[in-house]
């Protein structure tokens, strides 16, 4: 079985060697193996990072294509238009995999899925205190996913996925990722590939990792530009998104709410944040009982409350603009 792997970058010359040198110590026939590069017009050395790849691994076959409209989704869809594998399997540029990494996906495929993958934790590349803080965050229940793909030992049919492996024929009947979607095409693509009546397995043997942001602003930046796109997201496709993406621009929106009704009583905007407050405190209490002890784990709350506000904000933000996201979006679909 030929697998076709895709790897879509702009700027990522820090952590390209690193993935290639994963993809080169694969258990899985390297004669078996396309590798697709789409370059975002990277302006640092990812493409001569690209093309020495290429050019050292003639054995190996690699494609370099430009990816013009430099976004993640436009960057995979041309990737699938020029796999040639029975199978594709996406990579972000900033991840590791495990040298059976291909191999069990593939035994997946065989077995008879058609969609799947595997657990997807987060590291950190850094082994400075706040940046091991930010990724304690980042793990914790409160900071981020409680999607399957992130951790879970459970083998079973899941929504989404994260490094999945696809079988080429899912394209044909689903289509390709929606360009108008930044953050949350693979939500929407999941969905379809669900309404055409295929599984999306989750393996827990099958695992990768994905490197976080490593600073706290870039981290922030990315959280409201999360919940900004969930907010735009759920105009026009409400059943691809779970209550829990909601969490955040929910709870922010209810104390917007309360905050108006101040003027007559303080206590219900109190209780609300004051339990909030609590259940933040009592997980960061938890997450530090766990680790070596540092001044940095003192900033955890901190960290979590500025990672929901920015989420929740920006899906309210997302919930404004949506009203015209929605017109633009549908309108083109009556143009094509």
């Amino acid at each position: 079985m030929k697998v076709s792997i895709i790897i879509t970058a702009r700027n990522e010359e820090k952590y390209l060697p690193m993935l290639f040198e994963d993809i080169l110590n694969q258990t899985y026939p390297l004669q078996n193996i396309e590798v697709v590069l789409m370059d975002s017009n990277s302006t640092d050395n990812t493409r001569k990072l690209m093309e020495e790849f290429k050019n050292n691994n003639e054995s190996l076959s690699v494609q370099i294509v430009t990816n013009e409209r430099q976004i993640q989704a436009a960057g995979f869809n041309e990737g699938v238009k020029h796999a040639t594998g029975d199978v594709v399997l996406k990579i972000d540029a900033h991840s590791r995999i495990p040298q059976d990494f291909v191999q069990k996906n593939v035994n997946e495929i065989i077995a008879g899925a058609f969609v799947c993958g595997g657990n997807r934790p987060t590291v950190v590349d850094s082994d400075d205190d706040f940046s091991k803080t930010l990724h304690i965050v980042e793990e914790s229940a409160l900071g981020s996913s409680i999607a399957n793909y992130r951790k879970s030992n459970v083998k079973r049919k899941v929504n989404s996925i994260f490094h999945g492996m696809y079988r080429k024929e899912v394209f044909e009947k689903v289509g390709l990722a929606d360009e108008r979607l930044l953050r949350t095409e693979d939500n929407e693509f999941h969905y379809r590939v669900r309404k055409a009546g295929y599984d999306i397995i989750f393996n827990p043997e099958i695992e990768s990792y994905q490197y976080i942001r490593p600073t706290f602003t870039k981290m922030i930046q990315q959280k409201f530009a999360n919940g900004y796109w969930i907010g735009l997201t759920s105009h026009i496709c409400r059943d691809c998104l779970s209550l829990f993406h909601f969490g955040p621009g929910v709870f922010v929106a209810t104390l917007l709410i309360l905050m108006m009704f101040t003027p007559i009583s303080f206590i219900p905007l109190l209780t609300v944040f004051g339990l909030y407050i609590l259940a933040v405190l009592g997980l960061s209490i938890f997450e530090i009982s766990k680790q070596k002890y540092n001044h940095t784990l003192l900033l955890i709350p901190f960290i979590m409350i500025a990672v929901h506000f920015a989420y929740g904000i920006g899906t309210i933000k997302g919930w404004i603009f949506g009203f015209e996201f929605k017109k633009e979006y549908f309108g083109e679909e009556e143009k094509s």
